[in-house]
């Protein structure tokens, strides 16, 4: 239709999504520093000026804290980063983090209405933007604290579901203490994921704004040991949120997996990241790296754990019982793996360790696989190949097989409802445990998963905690 017959010119969809500068594979290799560069002011504004302001808001229904996306990218769009910032941070607490880990590729951006031409609005890397922006300007927060309601809130876990669980509590007026077991608040923010894609001092950052609103962080309290949730509740606290995670790792079960040399990825990144072993002698933490090490694995973890391998001198070779189409992991970050130097085993599975007269691991055997039909996940099982065995020399191994609740809340509080794989059996709707006054949320519940999917399910548990209080 023609302007002159009364209709408005439609709007040319722009499909070209702006890239993200990132380090190049070279360089990496030799740094812990960030690989993503971030957007420039420039690079922002471009990729704002993408989103078509659709009626929709499907993108909106598609993130687990329900930021509200096209206002806060169309704040970006008019040069107002301070009302972005405060759009952001009405539902979300961790915007600088969300903006680097959450995998919006199947979230919000896979629900966004140009997401049909392949073109998504890169929802992540603005709101990445917006969060540094922030960090660097230290713009005046909205004023939306609600008056104290003499209501105290016990939060066990410092990770994701139990800051987003914190802030939102206490912007609604209550007192809410998070109870860390290390030295260090922010859960697996610290010690999983590395610093090349999650710097720590964004972390802390983000930590510091929680604590600003008036939450207060005891580290070095292990509940279960320290204290036990029972007697939290003896001590004056109305309600109880147990964020503590999946740091249990999970083994092969094969022979010789307890040698030298064989680590699980949660006991090797946290000797990197938390304890900065790749600082070494620096700092106090030594950690003897192979010079051909094998990550057993295809999950995101996998990817972490050989990239710091890389970085560390070691020649990486992935190996996973699988295809590539299979992997869990994001596809940039099997990408920035690929593009590092990382070697990728697929259809592959170890079946046993290898040593040598010092105990150390000195090879991994393994199996050739096919695929073949669907598992109870979806994905088409892996079948052993027969006669298909041969042996990959390694002088070291990192087990990347997923993780399962540490057993010390079951331990410590027995009429919590537990299911067989060690998780808190919760309502899904509103993170309710089977205990009066506590609700549970994030990994301890679901297993391993995201860090947007715990914050959603500590977002659940504060309002359901709120309610409750009400009718105290």
């Amino acid at each position: 239709m023609s302007q002159e017959s009364g209709g408005k010119a439609k709007a040319k969809i722009n499909l070209n999504r702006v890239s993200m500068p990132k380090q190049p594979a070279d360089t990496r290799r030799q740094t812990f520093g960030e690989v993503a560069l971030g957007y420039s002011a420039e690079d922002a504004a471009r990729e704002a000026a993408r989103c078509i302001e659709c009626k929709a808001r499907n993108c909106v229904a598609g993130c687990p804290v329900a930021i509200d996306i096209p206002e806060f990218i169309a704040a970006v769009k008019s040069g107002d980063l301070a009302g972005a910032s405060r759009v952001i941070k009405r539902t979300n607490a961790l915007p600088g983090i969300c903006g680097r880990v959450c995998p919006q590729e199947s979230q919000c951006e896979a629900v966004c209405t140009l997401a049909k031409k392949k073109a998504p609005v890169a929802i992540g890397r603005l709101e990445r933007y917006v969060a540094d922006w922030e960090l660097g300007h230290h713009p005046a927060p909205e004023a939306s604290a609600s008056p104290p309601t003499g209501r105290k809130v016990a939060v066990v876990g410092s990770g994701p579901a139990g800051l987003t669980c914190a802030a939102e509590l206490a912007r609604l007026g209550h007192a809410v203490t998070i109870f860390e077991s290390l030295h260090v608040a922010g859960g697996v923010l610290m010690y999983g994921i590395p610093e090349f894609r999650l710097p720590k001092s964004i972390v802390q950052a983000e930590i510091n704004y929680v604590k600003s609103l008036g939450v207060i962080i005891e580290l070095d309290a292990v509940i279960g040991k320290t204290l036990t949730i029972d007697e939290l509740l003896a001590d004056g606290f109305n309600a109880v949120f147990v964020g503590t995670g999946a740091g249990l790792p999970l083994f092969l079960n094969i022979e010789n997996e307890n040698a030298c040399g064989v680590y699980s990825a949660n006991e090797f990144l946290s000797r990197v990241n938390l304890m900065k072993a790749y600082r070494f002698p620096e700092v106090d933490t030594p950690l003897k790296v192979g010079k051909e090490v094998a990550v057993i694995g295809g999950g995101n973890v996998a990817m972490d754990a050989a990239r710091c391998a890389v970085r560390l001198g070691a020649s990486v070779t992935v190996v996973y019982r699988r295809g590539r189409e299979e992997m869990p992991a994001r596809i940039e970050e099997i990408e920035n793996a690929e593009e590092e130097g990382v070697a990728f085993l697929f259809l592959t599975n170890p079946i046993k360790f290898d040593i040598n007269d010092q105990k150390w691991v000195s090879g991994m055997v393994c199996q050739k696989m096919v695929l073949g039909e669907p598992d109870a996940s979806g994905r088409r099982r892996p079948v052993p190949v027969e006669s298909s065995e041969f042996t990959l020399a390694i002088d070291m191994a990192i087990v990347a097989l997923g993780t399962r609740p540490n057993p010390l809340i079951a331990r410590s509080t027995p009429d919590l409802a537990f299911a067989s794989r060690g998780t808190v059996v919760a309502d899904e709707a509103t993170g309710l445990t089977r205990k009066k006054a506590v609700w549970a949320g994030g990994d301890i519940v679901t297993g391993s998963a995201t860090v947007i999917s715990a914050m959603g399910a500590g977002k659940t548990a504060a309002r359901d905690i709120d309610r409750y209080l009400a009718s105290l």
